[in-house]
């Protein structure tokens, strides 16, 4: 039951996030020009009034569902829940969204990781143990991954738009290198769960060719086509090492 409410709980932020992003990012017309998938608003495809209403809906059902956890847990869930939802929209809405200043990494990082892997832990046990705080490490890094390669092929197109976001603060080689960083730093962190917890956890492994075929591709492949294919990649990484782990952590404790 808890497990549900808490899965429901980070499938709505991650679908509010990316309607608030859409919304806030078409209604200031920086993704008219960019490259990738369309957005619903910078194309036009649908009117930024019903994005937002979805963005809202879908943080009113997060709200609303981990309410519930918290009764059954603890009320401090209530503040960690308005923390998320605040730093989703103040994302790139707001008068001075702080996605737009090179921050976003660090809340991907925390609210995907660390919030997201060791909230998860907690509603469960109703205790923060050391081992869903290391483990929320290469959770959070595969998650700002998937920011950085993003925000490294949009480099150029944000520049124009006035988005500082860290590749464009970072420029293309060290963006290059934080993506190298974090996908060496998340298989590094799975060892150390292995080591410290169980060996099972070694069976995230099996992830690591797709990991170094991907940092080869972000310094061989600059194309928009190729890094959107990167882009997709790093999601499958983010999955397949996520459900490795869980896998292995499951039948060895």
């Amino acid at each position: 039951m808890r497990f549900l409410l808490a899965l429901v709980v980070s499938v709505a932020l991650q679908i509010g996030v990316n309607y608030a992003n859409d919304y806030s990012d078409g209604i200031r017309g920086t993704d008219q020009d960019r490259l990738g998938p369309r957005r619903l608003v910078g194309s036009e495809l649908v009117e930024p009034r019903k994005v937002k209403l979805a963005a809202v809906i879908s943080f009113l059902v997060a709200a609303i569902v981990g309410l519930i956890l918290s009764v059954i847990t603890s009320p401090w869930l209530i503040a960690i829940g308005l923390v998320a939802i605040l730093a989703a929209w103040f994302y790139t809405g707001g008068t001075k969204p702080y996605g737009y200043s090179g921050y976003g990494e660090i809340s991907v990082f925390v609210f995907f990781g660390l919030v997201a892997t060791v909230g998860s832990a907690f509603v469960q046990i109703e205790k923060i143990e050391i081992s869903s705080i290391v483990c929320s490490i290469p959770v959070g890094l595969l998650a700002s991954a998937l920011l950085v390669v993003n925000n490294f092929r949009d480099i150029e197109t944000d520049s124009k738009t006035g988005k500082r976001t860290l590749a464009v603060r970072l420029g293309k080689s060290k963006t290059q290198m934080l993506y190298a960083f974090m996908l060496l730093g998340a298989a590094g962190t799975c060892l150390l769960v292995a080591f410290l917890y169980t060996l099972l956890v070694l069976i995230v492994l099996a992830a690591l060719p797709l990991s170094l075929k991907l940092i080869s591709d972000i310094y061989t492949k600059t194309t928009s086509p190729d890094l959107i294919k990167i882009l997709e990649n790093t999601a499958k990484l983010h999955m397949l090492s996520g459900l490795l782990l869980a896998i292995g952590l499951i039948a060895g404790l």
